[in-house]
């Protein structure tokens, strides 16, 4: 039975079984060159419309340990701009309109893989999903998201295989997602899509908290409590999961620095010895102290190298189809 619903992977709705996904990545990760010649002969591109080192790099690692051939191309600096917009006067910077640049990718790969990014200007917009859905429209092959204007799904099934890997107790894990402080605005995705694949997984108790005013759309919380104090969050807590967003209602804004919401050891002191977990790049002593990233409570490593083995996990599946 396939693991994915369709021929795309761009959220948590996508997956049959994510608990037989996981176990997937996790065989991977034991025996990287099982399937080294499942892509023999295929070739995937991965367009990118804004910068990435982890996702780009473990997303071409997991194409080779199947055999493929990774193709990068940086859309913004190394083509043309792109126009996204149904019937649009194409008389500004764009230079090329998706639908027409779009079936060529089709002809050239077997798989597309995309990244792209919210303006965080306009909220309709962002939350439509406009760039990847116009790929997915007229691309006409299989099209994997490498991070959307509201979703990052690579790194969400990543961190629930690292959660999977680590915890062994016969109970479920206490699962904490935190705001963070930041120097500026940044997007909702990471959060997003880590509260829709914790709910849509359902083996964990999972819990959100941020100052008020930062919520989140609730059809990725779902039910999950929002706590506003983070010391009452954090309390028998088994994973924290650190990050900022900008805010959602009056969109893309922060409000202040929050300083006193970066985690440290004395917060974590109120945890079960949680580990932390970030998807990076992290700004050390902003969003999380050193003492903190620099204890046997951070897995950042070893969630950032498990990018490989869920991305692998991934494109098999679309490669079995």
């Amino acid at each position: 039975m396939s693991l994915l619903k369709g021929n795309t992977f761009i959220s948590a709705l996508d997956v049959t079984d994510i608990n037989a996904l996981a176990a997937k990545a996790l065989a991977y990760k034991a025996d990287p060159l099982t399937d080294k010649k499942l892509g023999e002969g295929k070739r995937i591109g991965c367009l990118f419309l804004n910068p990435s080192m982890r996702t780009r790099l473990s997303t071409q690692i997991a194409a080779q340990n199947l055999g493929m051939e990774a193709i990068i191309f940086n859309v913004g600096n190394e083509g043309w701009q792109l126009e996204f917009e149904e019937e649009a006067i194409m008389s500004g910077k764009t230079v090329e309109h998706v639908k027409d640049a779009a079936p060529i990718f089709g002809k050239y790969f077997d798989i597309l893989a995309i990244r792209t990014f919210p303006s965080l200007v306009n909220k309709e917009d962002d939350y439509s999903e406009l760039y990847i859905n116009q790929f997915i429209k007229y691309a006409g092959l299989p099209v994997v998201s490498l991070e959307s204007a509201t979703l990052h799904p690579l790194q969400s099934l990543t961190d629930l295989v690292t959660i999977k890997e680590t915890f062994k107790e016969p109970r479920k894990p206490k699962v904490v997602l935190t705001w963070a402080p930041h120097v500026k605005p940044l997007p909702q995705c990471v959060a997003n899509s880590f509260a829709q694949w914790m709910n849509a997984w359902g083996e964990v108790d999972f819990v959100v908290t941020h100052p008020e005013d930062y919520e989140l759309d609730k059809k990725f919380t779902g039910n999950a409590p929002i706590i506003y104090d983070q010391d009452e969050a954090l309390k028998d807590a088994d994973y924290v999961y650190v990050k900022n967003w900008s805010t959602y209602n009056d969109y893309g804004k922060i409000y202040s620095n929050e300083p006193e919401w970066m985690l440290t050891q004395e917060k974590l002191q109120l945890t079960n010895n949680a580990k932390v977990m970030h998807c990076l790049p992290v700004r050390r002593n902003v969003e999380l102290s050193d003492e903190i990233l620099d204890s046997p409570n951070s897995i950042v490593t070893q969630e950032a190298g498990n990018r490989v083995w869920a991305a692998q996990a991934v494109l098999s599946e679309l490669l079995k189809k």
